[in-house]
């Protein structure tokens, strides 16, 4: 029962700081006018749009950051080498997604860093990642405990690092295309890595890890209040990165990197939907999709934008409940 206490007074924490937070912030953009250009090739509906400020993701990184300073001072939390991993993780994408934001209005575009600048910038990270993993005893192998297969990988491990925090990022990048949807989808599955970290019991600062899940679940569900439609205020790649950077950060350090797979299964589908409809434009000259991602389809063929975040989060709560059956029940 104590578990369960510690989880719910971690949401309450995050989400009361958030809405509070998010009043005032939605406010101060308004009235220093940062807002987004909305591209009109997603359709008439997001026209509507344009204007609506951006860099939401402060409403959920701020209160999560001050939750844990607070919890520290009052000596609930401790500080563990992977707490460290996952915080300077979280910052570190933030830090590139507001730089990303901010060359997009002050450009007036939808361009930001250049794939290169993006992708070393990314590299750094998780070179400095590997680092501090190994050099508190991490271990470089990859465990497929369902199958009882390990792989120890060497400094290979440093490049699985990179790419599962690249290919997190940027699926949760892809999925914030419609309003509450890339958020209400991350709050189901940091609740749900919350559980499993929390049952990895031999992980060096398991309950920290947990608690810093719980504590975004709440700052998330305080960030929908301004983020679900019509949305006062859009996340921005200040706020998806850092999200899909930190959820493939928690689930390397569980060891639960396939149960990613599972419980961002949504941010999965999106990703690979991109990829395909690109790959075909490109080498076939035809599209698989009406639009890419998956969501603009759906929106295509003419489905109300809540019907079809509404579907996108019920499937994403289901899959990461059979995550958390596999990752710690069975």
């Amino acid at each position: 029962m104590l578990i369960l206490a510690k989880a719910a007074m971690a949401i309450m924490l995050g989400f009361v700081i958030a809405m509070v937070f998010g009043f005032f912030f939605v406010k101060f953009m308004e009235k220093f006018n940062i807002r987004q250009n909305t591209s009109s090739t997603v359709g008439e509906r997001h026209i509507k749009k344009n204007g609506t400020p951006t860099m939401g993701g402060f409403i959920f990184i701020i209160p999560t950051l001050i939750s844990l300073v607070l919890l520290y001072i009052r000596g609930s939390i401790a500080i563990s080498s992977n707490l460290t991993i996952l915080v300077f993780v979280f910052i570190a994408y933030s830090i590139l997604g507001f730089l990303d934001d901010y060359l997009k209005l002050k450009f007036k575009n939808n361009k930001g860093f250049s794939l290169t600048t993006k992708f070393l910038i990314q590299m750094a990270i998780a070179l400095v990642f590997f680092y501090i993993f190994m050099k508190n005893g991490g271990e470089s192998t990859l465990w497929i405990t369902s199958l009882g297969i390990s792989i120890d990988m060497g400094w290979l491990f440093g490049i699985f690092i990179l790419c599962v925090l690249v290919g997190t990022s940027n699926a949760v990048n892809i999925t914030d295309g419609l309003d509450g949807l890339a958020g209400g989808l991350s709050a189901i599955a940091f609740l749900a890595f919350g559980i499993i970290a929390w049952n990895t019991g031999w992980m060096e600062g398991y309950e920290e890890i947990a608690i810093f899940c719980f504590l975004l679940v709440g700052s998330l569900l305080g960030f929908l209040l301004y983020n679900t439609h019509p949305a006062k205020i859009f996340m921005g790649d200040l706020g998806s990165l850092s999200l899909g950077a930190a959820l493939a950060t928690v689930a390397i350090l569980s060891r639960h990197e396939l149960s990613l797979v599972l419980v961002g299964g949504v941010f999965v589908v999106e990703a690979l939907s991109s990829l395909i409809q690109m790959v075909a434009i490109r080498k076939f000259h035809r599209k698989v999709f009406k639009m890419a991602p998956i969501h603009h389809s759906f929106e295509q063929m003419g489905w109300p934008e809540t019907d079809i975040v509404k579907l996108f989060w019920v499937i994403g709560f289901l899959l990461a409940m059979a995550a958390i059956t596999y990752g710690v029940w069975i």
